[in-house]
């Protein structure tokens, strides 16, 4: 069978590894699952429901929902009929939900929920909107159900020749770039573009069974890296299940036991984190094996043979303590995969030292989103490194370091937008905008973000996500972000881990009153200066943090320092707090 357009993966689930329970989400506290064949079955009644309404091919389609069913369920039948899904992030402001309707074009908007509904009724006032379908049934609103409901009693066989007239070449979706500066940008992906790299990415997954395993999807549909991720699961016959939200990941581990699940750096800090803060509360033996394991754990290396003695250690501590972090995770987990940002080491050490696969990749939603990949496979792994390139895809290092990359995983351009398109694609490479270097010639290794490097007044170049990264090895530090650009010196804003701070004030007999008076408090801004002078030991004297501020409310995405996979917005997070980095240099 070839698979040359995204739906394809759907039939071809269905002739090798059809399955009860193909996609699962809950509601009203019950699993509520979908046979393969019903998702055939109703993506296809939404093909024929979305050409009765009067969608065509390359008619532009959007979907705004977080993870559920029913976002799969229209995304395969946009598809189909050859029209083209635009996703969007619930988090952005209706503003820019206008920006996108109009540069692409919407005919038909699928939401999940009321708010959704009125943010988008607002967005789309005085435009030329088909229809507007919820996933939730509310008073007053089209329901998707109704757009199924059409297609009842219709023969199925009309959506063949739609199916047909969709080449690999067609767009597939396009994706504005929730980005970090100015307004998004529409990446055209095509089917091309994504099967190839789902299908790349699934030879580096065969530690996973096909047919009989389970993933928990938790990081949005809308962007590429879950999507792709999404169709390797149903090319490979796994079983998806949708957590309810970010704070149930805990509870639906438990209920679902997965096999494996795509994951982003700060969850897996966020997860690291509460485990240490548990650590620290047991007492005497306990507490004294406990951290006994994890200083053990930040030593391993998982592609060196670490000698009789270590083993022997890790083999008793993987017993004693480490099982438990593999049962909080459900039991099954085979591999974690890591990507959209640089992955803490000493975080990949301890995983992998407890027998969790952290698999980290990279890559963009420029290129589907895979460039490179780490295999489940200890002796393939370089602890710093984000895994070999993946099959079908070229990587060179230009000669100011930055990575480049070509490949059927290389978008079609931007959309409507040719001078920015040719500013990324020169001479058949796509420009990452990513410094790196590939170790041992082959496993790729990003440095940094070439737009995110700045350079201080003496002419020396900072390299903040670097730094950053060692920074939050620190207990203490939640979130950081490195200033400097034209200054003297390099300087920090950071957010504190507050749990971690209230214990460390009761223990040193510090009343803590509340997470505004703290960040001022003498002893506590001492502390941070012990914290930042320890791992200022790292880097040269040019690099070093020499002053700081400490804030008290977390950096997150509704209020606008964090993109949706929670990466920092620079511009944003400088404008936000000029006034507190100028203090800092006077």
């Amino acid at each position: 069978m070839e698979l040359k357009r995204a739906f394809d993966f759907l039939y071809y689930q269905q002739k090798h590894y059809p399955k009860t329970d193909a996609l699962a989400g809950k509601e009203n506290g019950q699993w509520v699952k979908y046979s393969t064949q019903d998702v055939i079955d109703i993506a296809n009644r939404l093909s024929i429901g979305l050409l009765k309404l009067g969608i065509r091919k390359d008619d532009k389609v959007a979907i705004i929902s977080p993870n559920r069913p029913e976002w799969n369920l229209v995304d395969f039948g946009i598809q189909q009929i050859g029209a083209v899904s635009v996703p969007m992030y619930p988090t952005i402001t209706v503003e820019d939900y206008r920006y996108i309707f109009n540069d692409a074009g919407v005919k038909v908007v699928f939401v999940s929920d009321r708010a959704l509904y009125e943010k988008v009724k607002q967005a789309t006032e005085g435009m030329d909107i088909y229809a507007i379908y919820s996933f939730d049934k509310l008073p007053d609103v089209a329901h998707w159900k109704e757009l199924e409901a059409i297609a009842k009693g219709e023969d199925v066989s009309q959506l063949e020749p739609h199916k047909a007239a969709v080449k690999e070449t067609d767009l597939l979706t396009l994706i504005y770039t929730s980005g970090t500066t100015g307004r998004p940008k529409g990446v055209m992906l095509s089917h091309k573009n994504v099967v190839s790299n789902t299908l790349s990415v699934t030879k580096t997954f065969t530690h996973i069974p096909n047919g009989n395993s389970k993933a928990l999807s938790f990081l949005p549909l809308c962007h590429i890296y879950e999507r792709t991720g999404s169709y390797v699961y149903v090319y490979k016959g796994i079983s998806i299940y949708y957590a309810e939200n970010m704070d149930s990941i805990a509870a639906n581990l438990q209920e679902v036991k997965p096999d494996t699940f795509n994951t982003v750096p700060r969850l897996l800090e966020k997860v690291y984190d509460k485990i240490v803060s548990k650590g620290l509360e047991l007492t005497g033996t306990k507490r004294k094996l406990f951290f006994w394991a994890l200083d053990l754990g930040l030593k391993y290396d998982p592609a060196k043979d670490m000698g009789l003695a270590y083993n022997m250690q890790l083999s008793i501590a993987r017993k004693l303590i480490f099982s438990k972090w593999k049962a909080a995770l459900g039991g099954n987990i085979k591999s974690i995969q890591s990507g959209a940002a640089a992955l803490q080491p000493r975080l990949a050490r301890v995983f992998w030292a407890a027998g969790i696969p952290i698999c980290e990749g990279y890559g963009l939603t420029e290129t589907s989103p895979v460039i490179s990949s780490t295999p489940a496979i200890p002796s393939e792994v370089r602890i710093g490194c984000v895994g070999k390139v993946i099959d079908g895809v070229q990587v060179k290092i230009a000669e100011d370091g930055e990575i480049l990359c070509k490949g059927d995983n290389v978008m079609m351009g931007y959309y409507k937008q040719p001078e920015l398109t040719a500013e990324v694609l020169k001479d058949g490479w796509f420009h990452t905008g990513d410094v790196g270097e590939l170790v041992e010639g082959k496993y790729l290794k990003i440095t940094d973000r070439k737009k995110e490097m700045f350079k201080t007044s003496g002419g020396k170049y900072i390299a903040p996500q670097v730094m950053e990264n060692k920074f939050k090895e620190s207990l203490f530090i939640e979130q950081i972000i490195v200033v400097g650009e034209g200054r003297n010196f390099p300087s920090a804003l950071i957010v504190p881990s507050f749990e971690n701070l209230r214990n460390w004030c009761q223990a040193m007999e510090i009343p803590y009153s509340n997470d505004d008076e703290m960040v001022k408090h003498p002893r506590v801004i001492a502390k941070f200066e012990e914290e930042i002078e320890h791992y200022n030991a790292h880097f040269g004297q040019w690099e070093k943090v020499k002053k700081f501020r400490l804030l008290s409310k977390p950096w997150g995405i509704d209020s606008g320092e964090l993109t949706p996979t929670l990466k920092l917005k620079r511009k944003v997070i400088h404008q936000k707090y000029a006034n507190y980095i100028e203090e800092m240099y006077t």
